[in-house]
């Protein structure tokens, strides 16, 4: 047990001194940086029943991201989307989306954005210009029901990148490995509603900024 905390609190002490010691991204762009322009609904719940309608209802949470590549030129899209709780537990967005989910998404956004379609089928390129718009919803698994807030990082949005020592990992010569971090959209919600009544509680949206990650 006193191992286990030991181990805890080395990687949380780490992750702080990472946290405290990245570079904020650059107010002014160097020349040939470019980030895509994004907006963003609040996260939304949706639950899907596995293995047909008396199968077990299973619970997904998903944000729709939109788009727009104003940078004047067509940019390469390789993007990294994490959920953190304030419980510290990190889930990545889910991959391999059933098609039964996609289309309840969907079907629900139909109307507001009749081209919506999940992360993992956006491709590896965003068009320049207004006309090549995606919508895109990043749907991630149902976190810890304790957690009271959530920070969601998406990353790839950017080419802007930059490289910081870590504070505790070293190369084969002994000096500290490098780390490179990416411009990343940080998005901060608090939890509302009872607990007690999952099904009702809404994320409310507290603040976004762009971060190094």
């Amino acid at each position: 047990m006193k191992n286990a905390l030991s181990g805890i609190l080395t990687v949380l002490a780490v992750w702080v001194c990472v946290a405290v010691a990245a570079p904020e991204p650059a107010i002014v762009p160097a020349l040939g940086v470019w980030t895509i322009e994004v907006t963003f609904e609040n996260p939304q719940q949706i639950s899907i029943r596995r293995g047909g309608p008396h199968g077990k209802p299973e619970r997904f949470w998903y944000v729709i991201v939109t788009l727009t590549n104003n940078t004047g030129q067509d940019v390469e899209f390789y993007p990294k989307c994490d959920l953190l709780t304030d419980t510290f537990e990190v889930l990545g967005a889910v991959k391999g989306a059933s098609p039964a989910l996609i289309g309840k998404i969907k079907a629900r956004h139909q109307q507001k954005y009749p081209f919506l379609e999940p992360l993992e089928t956006v491709g590896t390129k965003v068009l320049e210009g207004e006309d090549n718009v995606k919508e895109v919803a990043v749907i991630f698994p149902d976190f810890d029901a304790k957690a009271k807030g959530v920070k969601i990082f998406i990353s790839g949005l950017s080419n802007e990148t930059v490289a910081v020592e870590h504070p505790v990992r070293k190369d084969a010569s002994g000096g500290p490995v490098k780390v490179y971090l990416r411009k990343t959209l940080e998005l901060s919600y608090k939890l509302g509603g009872d607990p007690a009544f999952r099904a009702e509680q809404k994320l409310e949206f507290e603040g976004k900024r762009w971060v190094m990650r």
